[in-house]
């Protein structure tokens, strides 16, 4: 028992030595608690590792950035390049060119069918037609002072000018052949946008038998969300691509322009509707539904990371930061230090090992290429920019990469 009390005394003693205030531990307990403090949270992988996974790494740099907002689109037809081709006599449709089909291109004045009424009781197609002239002459005058005074639009005057000029060479070539036939001419130049009758059909004078179209510009209406109002002002241009189609058409190399959009939302409606105008290039049909990305206002001096660099879990967004190996570093000579530091310049660095931090950050905007990095990463770090997910996978592995040991 003596003894007993004797080894309770020294060992209380040497525990009160160990805690004593304002003394410092020295040695491998004190290591350890250094390496715990130090490595918390990091990941490590050897150059194998990080080559089999594919693993690249960037410098942060700032620069110009450009958004990209996404939105819903439809491609309609500008208003005033259409123009329906009327029978200008009631009878049958001859067309000139069999060949004639949706796409044909056709000229202005260009004949397109002969219609006949010969041995037709329907009266004298003559009268007819000078009836129909005379109509829509008088139409043509009514509209145009009130469209000159703002009181109708110009494109309402712009059909009425239309269907006057189609009277009329119906008319003028009618009463020319005095035969009960009569030939069929375009107002404009463009394409057969479809082609209403058949040869062998019969048609009563004013019938439309084919639409010509210029389709020289179509309209681009994207429908922007209403959360996205504050960025309406800081819409610059968009690009598109069809539904099921690779292929991305950039406005800025069709001529393409914004020219409206609405501050207002529509009523029942919880879009904001946008419209551009572009040169048609012969391959976007219009009605046509599309996939947008609506171009916003350049930003400068703005730091962003490659979208493939960022991981997401419950709504936070990571990335994983490149960290010197310092233990490597107090053993490596000078040589190799200059070999580290010449692996570190340059955009780009593949193949290295390293000592990886998963770091929150904030996001911003995206072009769908890159991200805007609001907060969490400053110029000069490096961050995983191919490869993140697998980095994310060793970091919650329990097993310690090859390699490395926390205990050394």
């Amino acid at each position: 028992m003596k003894h007993i009390g004797i080894y309770s005394i020294l060992m209380a003693a040497c525990l009160m030595a160990s805690c004593h205030p304002g003394e410092k531990r020295h040695g491998a307990h004190d290591h350890e608690g250094e390496e715990k403090e130090d490595h918390s949270g990091e990941i490590v992988m050897t150059d194998e590792q990080m080559e089999k996974a594919g693993v690249d790494i960037e410098t942060v740099e700032p620069g110009d950035f450009t958004a990209v907002m996404k939105a819903a689109g439809q491609i309609v037809r500008r208003q005033g390049d259409e123009q329906t081709v009327s029978a200008t006599i009631s009878g049958i449709v001859y067309w000139r060119n069999a060949s004639l089909s949706e796409g044909s291109q056709v000229g202005s004045g260009q004949p397109l069918a002969d219609i006949t009424a010969r041995h037709l009781q329907d009266g004298d197609p003559i009268a007819k037609a000078k009836a129909t002239f005379e109509a829509a002459k008088s139409e043509m005058e009514r509209v145009k002072p009130l469209a000159d005074a703002n009181i109708l639009s110009q494109r309402e005057y712009e059909q009425a000018r239309l269907n006057y000029q189609t009277a009329k060479a119906a008319y003028e070539g009618i009463a020319a052949s005095k035969s009960g036939s009569a030939v069929v001419t375009t107002g404009m130049g463009g394409f057969i946008k479809s082609l209403i009758v058949k040869s062998g059909d019969y048609v009563n004078v004013g019938d439309p038998i084919a639409v010509v179209t210029q389709n020289r510009r179509q309209q681009l209406v994207v429908d922007v969300p209403e959360c996205a109002y504050r960025n309406m002002n800081d819409i610059r241009s968009a690009n598109f691509k069809a539904t099921g189609n690779d292929n991305v058409y950039k406005l800025s190399e069709l001529n393409g322009k914004l020219i409206s959009y609405s501050r207002t939302l529509p009523e029942g409606s919880a879009y904001l509707p946008a419209t551009f105008e572009f040169d048609n290039v012969g391959d976007i049909i219009a009605g046509s539904f599309v996939e947008v990305y609506l171009l916003l206002k350049q930003k400068q001096n703005v730091i962003t990371v490659p979208n493939t660099s960022l991981t997401e879990e419950q709504g936070l967004y990571y990335v994983y930061v490149k960290k010197h190996n310092h233990n490597h570093e107090a053993h490596e000579d000078h040589e190799h230090e200059d070999h580290d530091h010449e692996a570190h310049e340059g955009h780009e660095h593949k193949g290295e090992e390293g000592i990886f931090e998963k770091r929150e950050v904030k996001i911003g905007q995206t072009d769908g290429v890159r991200t805007e990095i609001l907060s969490g990463l400053k110029a000069g770090e490096c961050i995983v920019t191919e490869g993140a997910y697998q980095v994310k996978l060793a970091a919650s592995s329990s097993v310690i990469p090859e390699g490395h040991n926390h205990n050394h």
